[in-house]
């Protein structure tokens, strides 16, 4: 074997390990989203959370491998609007960097987590049959079109040479968090609110049952992150490859920091405590921001960002409690506002324009949001999407399935 060939090995191998590595931190997410969001709701509807979670990652590994990574990910790319449409996991070409497999394993905890962000925002009043359902076409459909037209070599991401625009998301702050927010904030418009959320009187609390779970969901997911932004460098062929995964690393680390500490200090300013469900979805908000460009901002910039970030999610949690959203978990905010600004904010730190990045963010909305609603209207039709006003005040767990998560504390019994 020549010195090339056996370099060519050597850089395969570092870069499957390096994708599956990080592709197993991104699943490791899909954990500290079942602790978040069963934190975060009613003791009542804590099993049905989490079903919904173990059930979602399963259809998402099945369908996208099925259906959505050939539409997202094809070997004949052309800078398009339409891609083609083909089954399961096409052969690894000659001279790639790693397999497809390995793509494949390292892309489908990303469409997971896109499906994740969609299960808090609906969570205490949705069916999980209508849930499940519409993850079949968000999995299948949905988010691997637009990740064909921004990661997939599409209109968007494809540079102006090759007949795309060159819209830039490093790590999916719209590709990803946008989308899932999208999905849910068009699902969270036909399902309504939950029963004696808003009146007259105003916005009645209705407090998340474990703050353990919540603080450890949190930490879950901010490790999970690493592993999100760091293997999206996908190669570990060099030095400056390593380099930039460390530099990874680091700001999206200080983003979630700067973030956690602003929500704390916007908490205590407005509200003279210290919230810790503000303080969590501070600390998340900041990685939503980083993760469309990880790799260029300094590590100080980087804690501005998340800072921000944090500040237009902690603002926009408010904004759609006052024009009555319902969202349990703050994902719309958290993934949508935070995403948003993510996007916009790449210009500062990379050479691509506004303009550039608006479109990217206006198509993803426009697409996601109103492919979304179809869907969910078509299943409130045929289904319903919303369990019954009985159902919704005895809890989820047991209407949905049949199972308590604290019986001894809920219904009395022994």
């Amino acid at each position: 074997m020549n010195t090339e060939a056996l370099i060519n090995e050597h850089n395969y191998i570092f870069n499957t390990i390096f994708l599956l590595f990080s592709g197993a931190l991104v699943m490791w997410m899909a954990a500290g989203f079942s602790m978040l969001e069963a934190g975060l709701v009613r003791s009542k509807n804590t099993t049905e959370i989490l079903t919904k979670n173990i059930l979602l990652y399963a259809l998402a590994c099945i369908v996208f491998q099925i259906i959505g990574f050939d539409i997202m990910y094809q070997q004949n790319e052309t800078a398009g609007w339409l891609p083609s449409f083909g089954f399961g996991i096409e052969s690894t070409p000659e001279g790639a960097t790693q397999s497809r497999e390995v793509d494949f394993f390292f892309q489908v905890v990303f469409v997971a987590t896109a499906m994740s962000i969609v299960s808090g925002a609906v969570a205490e009043r949705m069916k999980l049959s209508a849930f499940l359902i519409f993850a079949i076409f968000m999995t299948g459909l949905i988010y691997p079109i637009g990740g064909y037209w921004t990661w997939g070599a599409g209109f968007l991401g494809a540079s102006v040479e090759d007949g795309g625009i060159g819209f830039s998301d490093f790590a999916g702050s719209g590709i990803v968090h946008l989308a899932g927010a999208m999905a849910a904030l068009s699902g969270v418009i036909l399902l309504g609110p939950r029963k004696g959320r808003y009146s007259s009187k105003g916005v009645k609390a209705m407090p998340g049952a474990n703050m353990p779970l919540v603080a450890l969901g949190t930490f879950i997911l901010w490790m999970g992150w690493l592993g999100f932004n760091g293997g999206s460098q996908l190669t570990l062929n060099s030095m400056d490859d390593a380099n930039a995964v460390g530099k990874i690393f680091v700001n999206t680390n200080a983003a979630a920091a700067g973030g956690a500490l602003t929500a704390y200090l916007l908490s205590t300013l407005i509200f003279g405590k210290a919230d810790l469900t503000l303080i969590v979805n501070g600390a998340l908000a900041g990685l939503v921001t980083v993760t469309a460009a990880p790799d260029s901002p300094s590590p100080t910039l980087a804690i501005v960002f998340g800072s921000i970030g944090s500040s237009v999610a902690f603002f926009s949690i408010r904004f759609f409690d006052k024009i009555k959203i319902d969202d349990p978990v703050g994902a719309i905010s958290v993934h949508g506002a935070a995403g948003i600004l993510g996007v916009m904010l790449v210009p500062f730190t990379k050479d691509v324009s506004f303009l550039t990045q608006f479109i990217g963010i206006a198509t993803l909305c426009v697409w996601v949001f109103g492919s979304s609603f179809i869907v969910w209207l078509v299943i409130n039709k045929l289904l319903g999407i919303r369990i019954s006003e009985q159902e919704e005040y005895d809890g989820a767990d047991i209407s949905e399935c049949g199972i308590e998560s604290y019986p001894e504390f809920v219904g009395g019994k022994n």
